[in-house]
């Protein structure tokens, strides 16, 4: 046949995967719904152009295409990255099928690689993470010098102060040796990671979640449930159980606090489940098990213009919050060697930690 069938067409638009067949000169005749959506345009706009042409490094796509056409393979599967100008790369597990069809003899079928963007996502997450943790040490060291000497400075120009003009200026004093304190305890807080030592024990990460949970009762009695939702098959692992709790503790009173609004309203939600993962890479080394925790609330979710830097230092999503929490969270979890990842959509918001088990 000439043209492929108008029913066999509707079948591939209803497909998850995107299609895309191409006529004898490599150019695009027909592309599902699916294909739209990842190359972000329409069949019209896409029709007539080599396919290879909307990638940067297209090659790989015409090379395949040459030899489907010289019949070398009936079926072709590989992974490939397109990249595209000015937007983020495509990770894709390819499939190259030669059809019995004169105007459109090629088909490409695209699946985007969900596990390799994810683990991209991992690297990225921990290269960043291991950058801003330098970052800030070096940082607050250079910080920590210049704010004693401003104190002290500032104390000693106090008690020099005349007589007479003690009480008006004593005011402005008073205001440098209060803000050189508040930058000294930020200081601390930013250095405490670095300079607590590791107490290494057997942990039970449901006492752990249980301790965290106790103390948001205590905080939030009311209009806040707490659900538990644990895998008591879980094992005991080797780690430091006070810097677990400060970490889960840090996510939850975060949930808690964007729980607000719901608290008053009396349906606020917190749920704690814990599972087990397998063949999970963690900062680019593959375990057998690892540990899933889920920290999951029904708040507004995290506001889109910060969701790519909830980890970053001194980024916060309230009024008045310090933006070391999440910080000093992924501090903790990571020197257990595991990572915190965040999805998050109006009334569902997901933190996850996942560290290796034995």
């Amino acid at each position: 046949m000439d043209a492929p069938h108008t029913n066999s067409l509707s079948g591939l638009d209803l497909l998850a995967s995107a299609v895309i067949l191409l006529d004898g000169s490599g150019c695009i005749r027909h592309v599902n719904p699916a294909a739209e959506h990842m190359l972000d345009s329409s069949l019209k706009g896409l029709q007539q152009h080599k396919l290879w042409s909307l990638f940067v490094n297209g090659e790989q796509l015409e090379t395949v295409f040459n030899q489907a056409m010289a019949q070398e393979f009936s079926e072709l599967r590989l992974d490939l990255t397109l990249e595209r100008a000015g937007r983020e790369s495509l990770q894709v597990d390819c499939l190259v099928s030669v059809l019995d069809n004169r105007a459109t003899p090629v088909l490409f079928e695209l699946r985007e690689n969900v596990q390799q963007l994810k683990l991209n996502r991992e690297e990225r997450l921990f290269d960043q993470s291991q950058a801003n943790k330098e970052l800030i040490r070096n940082l607050a060291h250079e910080i920590k010098n210049p704010l004693g000497g401003i104190r002290g400075a500032a104390q000693l120009l106090e008690m020099e102060l005349p007589e007479r003009h003690l009480r008006e200026l004593r005011e402005y004093t008073q205001v440098i040796i209060r803000e050189a304190g508040r930058l000294q305890t930020l200081v601390d807080r930013l250095l405490a990671p670095h300079r607590r030592p590791h107490i290494v024990g057997d942990v039970n990460i449901h006492e752990v979640c249980e301790r965290v949970r106790s103390l948001i009762v205590a905080e939030f009695p009311d209009g806040l449930t707490i659900r538990r939702d644990y895998d008591l098959s879980i094992p005991e692992f080797r780690g430091d159980k006070e810097q677990l709790i400060q970490a889960v503790l840090n996510i939850a009173h975060n949930a808690a606090e964007a729980l607000t609004d719901r608290i008053a309203n009396g349906d606020a939600e917190l749920t704690f489940k814990t599972r087990v993962s397998r063949q999970v890479t963690l900062a680019k080394i593959r375990y057998r098990l690892a540990l899933d925790l889920h920290i999951i609330d029904n708040g507004p979710g995290i506001p889109p213009e910060i969701s790519e830097r909830i980890f970053y230092p001194l980024v916060s999503g309230r009024d008045g919050g310090s933006g070391l929490g999440l910080t000093l969270a992924q501090t903790f979890i990571q020197q257990h060697l595991g990572v915190i990842e965040c999805e998050s959509r109006p009334g569902h918001t997901d933190f996850r930690i996942r560290i290796p088990l034995p």
